[in-house]
């Protein structure tokens, strides 16, 4: 098991008042008996270890099918039929994946998923669904987490398809909403069952102007799945480059000097978050984030002692996505 690193970012979401590519999917299956973390670069690969009917391999199809938006790799993973899921999932999240999709759509299968993916806050759970009583149990969860998707056919995997077609492209620089999924038909409904399905905390696949595509982006609780992406993004690397600061450093000093050294790392991966599209910008173009960290002097002694630094700041401004407009037009005569 990896040990702990010793940074911890910590990200609010400050929602404004009224105007008074992440990384790996993984398929998780039962088995006859329970096998370990393995990559596959290919269908071909896939094959070599699951049927073509097998249910692995038709998520893995999904995943695959999506063209130049398909994943590098995937990730496979099973559980020995019968044995207790809860009690094997917390192994899945010491390995090096993002996404999530398991062949079981049971509800109680997919709580367990949803609930310990809650849990650990790092990862995402897709889950298609045909059933709209379980849409709404699973609704009443508020996972922050899980996105759920509704389709009256899951056997060729929507959820799967939509990771292939989206999960790869950097975070912040698409909205999952608009997004075409190769080998899924449209749903054929009308705009109240849409929104019906909404209702339900689900997204699903529409026909709009002639294109198919997804009908929305967002997780069970109403996040928009982008949030979420640009959030662990942030965490993630921020995380990961202090953590090397301190590596690779004899020391970082208590100074001014070792603050300023941890307030570049974060500037950097601001600044990398503004190349992907995550910050807005003002009317004068220049984007909208800001760090605030206290000088040694500013520092509580107790922290000192310890060799804690807790007073690193940032904030930014989120570009977010139009998920739909409204034109006015005025004809003169």
């Amino acid at each position: 098991m990896a040990v702990r690193g010793d940074v911890q970012v910590i990200i609010n979401i400050l929602r404004p008042t009224p105007k008074t590519g992440l990384g790996r999917p993984l398929i998780i299956g039962a088995a006859a008996a329970a096998t370990e973390f393995k990559l596959y670069y290919d269908l071909d690969a896939v094959l070599e270890d699951f049927a073509n009917t097998s249910q692995i391999y038709k998520a893995a199809y999904a995943l695959f099918n999506q063209g130049s938006n398909s994943p590098e790799s995937i990730a496979v993973m099973q559980y020995k039929t019968g044995d207790p899921l809860a009690d094997w999932l917390p192994k899945i999240f010491s390995k090096d994946w993002y996404y999530l999709v398991s062949t079981s759509r049971t509800l109680a299968d997919v709580t367990a998923i949803g609930d310990a993916v809650e849990l650990d806050d790092s990862r995402l759970f897709f889950v298609a669904s045909s059933s709209k009583t379980d849409l709404a149990t699973i609704k009443a969860k508020k996972y922050t987490r899980t996105i759920s998707f509704y389709h009256e056919d899951i056997t060729n995997y929507p959820d799967a398809a939509w990771i292939g077609s989206a999960g790869q492209k950097p975070a912040g620089s698409l909205t999952w909403k608009f997004q075409p999924l190769k080998g899924i038909a449209p749903m054929d409904i009308t705009e109240t069952e849409l929104q019906a399905i909404h209702a339900l905390g689900a997204n699903t696949y529409v026909t709009k102007a002639g294109d198919d595509q997804t009908s929305e982006g967002l997780t069970v609780s109403g996040e928009y799945i982008d949030i979420m992406q640009c959030r662990d993004w942030l965490i993630l690397n921020i995380q990961l480059g202090v953590q090397k600061l301190f590596f690779r450093q004899d020391k970082v000093g208590f100074s001014n000097s070792g603050i300023a050294q941890i307030e570049a790392v974060v500037k950097t991966n601001l600044l990398r978050a503004d190349q992907q599209e995550m910050i807005a910008h003002d009317d004068d173009g220049l984007p909208l984030y800001s760090t605030d960290f206290k000088r040694r002097s500013e520092v509580d002694p107790a922290d000192r002692e310890k060799r804690q630094y807790n007073d690193a700041k940032f904030t930014f401004e989120l570009d977010g996505a139009i998920h739909q407009t409204k034109v006015t037009g005025l004809i003169q005569i």
